[in-house]
């Protein structure tokens, strides 16, 4: 029962995250041979203020 955990920024729109959700369960299907049923995602959203690279929030760009 694979468990796929996607962290991004917010702002998508449900069409992208729907097909974001379809795409990453069939990748995942097919690489290890397991049932779409069996495959579960997590979308874990965070604000621009809560993401940082090289000390930069991603606010702050």
């Amino acid at each position: 029962m694979p468990i796929v955990t996607i962290k991004m920024i917010e702002g998508r729109t449900d069409e992208q995250k729907r097909a974001l959700v379809e795409e990453v369960t069939q990748a995942v299907s097919k690489t290890v041979n397991a049932p779409v049923e069996n495959v579960s995602i997590i979308i874990e959203e965070m604000s621009k203020s809560h993401y940082a690279t090289a000390g930069v929030r991603y606010s702050d760009k």
